[in-house]
């Protein structure tokens, strides 16, 4: 008796035998990657999430601190303008007090005025000395220093005073080693030679100009004589052609 025919070996009837599902071994294996891509990519997503929250904390501190800053520079920005408020108060009330009696029907005396100004300077003075603006202390006498001093003008002074400060015009102000304003000042300059120190150029000039004057006159005095000195030589060379003529006239007739 023949055997009976053998059935075809397939990769189907292998996977069936094996007892694996119907699906070849590259499906399987894309399958399994897949998984994989999702599962991190799950977990990237998970990260991002936590990332995200944590910045969204950042920026609510940050936020929290930014106005808290705020508020202490607020704060110490008033409590320095505190002293600054102290003494523009004294200061209003010292002007408001003097308004008052120099609109009285019996004012004070005039001469009085100079020391009320002096004393309102001086309250303004300390109210900028509580900002740090302490007054540079400029006065006459001083070198002129360009870092400290604004020139306003000039004036004519003795050789040994050239280049120093005449007259404060306004008081200079500094912080420290910062200076916050220059001072206004006039600088002396040495008179040229043949000038006297403080005297207007226009005396200076008129004083020049008389030695001009006395040599224009003495100038036209020697023109007007070599004229006179011309006219007298025509004079005597007509009388003596007028001579010659008669003389030859006189020997005609005889």
């Amino acid at each position: 008796m023949a055997p009976p025919p053998e059935e075809p070996h397939t990769a189907s009837s292998d996977a069936t035998s094996s007892g694996e599902p119907g699906l070849p071994d590259a499906a399987k294996e894309l399958a399994r990657q897949v998984e994989e891509l999702t599962r991190r990519l799950a977990a990237l997503a998970e990260t991002a999430g936590r990332e995200h929250d944590r910045a969204a904390h950042r920026e609510q501190v940050i936020d929290r601190l930014h106005t808290e800053n705020q508020q202490l520079r607020h704060g110490l920005l008033q409590e320095a303008l505190t002293p600054v408020r102290a003494g523009l108060y004294r200061l209003h009330d010292t002007v408001t007090r003097e308004a008052a009696r120099w609109q009285a029907p019996d004012p004070p005396a005039a001469e009085l005025a100079g020391r009320l100004f002096a004393a309102i300077a001086e309250e303004v003075a300390e109210a900028l000395g509580r900002t740090g603006a302490e007054r540079a202390g400029v006065k006459a006498g001083d070198a002129y220093d360009p870092a400290l001093h604004r020139p306003a003008g000039t004036r004519a002074v003795e050789a040994g005073a050239d280049g120093t400060v005449v007259e404060v015009l306004a008081e200079g102000f500094a912080m420290g080693e910062r200076v916050l304003r220059k001072a206004s000042v006039v600088v002396g300059r040495a008179a040229p030679e043949g000038e006297a120190a403080g005297r207007p150029k226009s005396e200076n000039m008129k004083k020049t100009k008389k030695p001009d004057k006395a040599g224009n006159a003495h100038d036209l005095q020697q023109r007007k004589d070599r004229n006179d000195g011309k006219d007298q030589n025509a004079g005597d060379e007509v009388n003596g052609a007028t001579e010659r003529a008669g003389g030859g006239t006189e020997k005609g007739s005889e």
